[in-house]
């Protein structure tokens, strides 16, 4: 048997549903795994990455498991990071679905945990399918302006307060200075290039959790541009990815409020097929065997 790049053999707790392992990058934060049960670490084959990023309850290892029989169907691997509540500020729930705050760089312990994930199990995760739902749809969408060049597709579900896609808005109602922040460009045609998938219940219409008036923290003129409610704010970050140029589908989940798990199967088809289509042209370009 073979081992990882950095001359190690995985271990029992590395294979299947994994347990829970410290980010190298910043131990505060941890992830845990599913591993296809056809990875052979002797002679391991090429799987697509699915990243599933939890909301305000961070139920990571329930949301791994949510995804292993489709991992299975599909030959994914998936990828769940843990980012707990009150880094930084005690009692805080919320900064990590802005990807930065003064206390961490969430964007980069994501990236450097797809990093270690290529090292230990000799994968190429160039790009990745993301998806969260709640305050892991607040993560998605705004990982998508900031690293559209890493993302074959997003799945935004129900978020809370939406970042538009609209230059004209400064962060976070919009991307105007998004460079200020991330330290690079808006780039809105690598964006345009993402099929984006938006979700949420036609049930979802509670305002509490989701109302920012002036004296909150991250309140800035512009913020409830939006609207009020999930359903209205996930329709005004469809108009303006469309705007934009994304291809963009909405599903509006009947029976449903918000309740995260109620609200995959239309993840799952929308990733199926983005991973049918890249297989197609996959195959399309192989070479012919003469």
């Amino acid at each position: 048997m073979r081992p990882t790049t950095n001359g190690k053999r995985l271990s029992f707790y590395q294979f299947g549903a994994t347990t829970v392992f410290a980010s190298r990058l910043d131990q505060r934060f941890s992830y845990c795994l599913y591993v296809p049960e056809s990875y052979d670490e002797a002679e391991p084959k090429d799987y697509p990455l699915i990243v599933a990023i939890h909301g305000t309850g961070r139920d990571a290892t329930r949301l791994r498991n949510e995804f292993i029989e489709f991992a299975e169907a599909e030959q994914c691997f998936v990828l769940v990071p843990l980012f707990p509540a009150g880094i930084g500020e005690q009692g805080d729930l919320d900064a990590y679905k802005y990807l930065v705050s003064e206390d961490a760089r969430y964007d980069l312990v994501l990236l450097d945990m797809v990093r270690e994930l290529e090292e230990a199990y000799r994968q190429d995760f160039a790009t990745f399918f993301l998806t969260g739902f709640s305050g892991g749809g607040h993560f998605t969408h705004r990982f998508l302006y900031a690293y559209p060049e890493r993302l074959f597709g997003v799945s935004i579900v129900s978020p809370g307060v939406v970042t538009l896609c609209d230059q004209t808005l400064p962060w976070p109602a919009g991307v105007a200075a998004l460079e200020q922040t991330f330290g690079r460009p808006f780039d809105p045609v690598a964006v345009a290039r993402v099929p984006a998938n938006l979700i949420v219940g036609d049930e979802d219409t509670a305002t509490w959790e989701i109302s920012v008036q002036p004296g909150h923290r991250v309140y800035i003129p512009g913020v409830n541009a939006a609207g009020v409610t999930r359903i209205v704010r996930l329709e005004a970050l469809a108009e303006s990815l469309r705007r934009n140029g994304n291809e963009v589908t909405v599903d509006l989940v009947p029976g449903v409020a918000h309740e995260g798990y109620h609200l995959l199967k239309p993840t799952f088809r929308v990733l199926r097929n983005l991973l049918r289509r890249a297989r197609a042209a996959d195959n399309a370009s192989a070479p012919v065997q003469s």
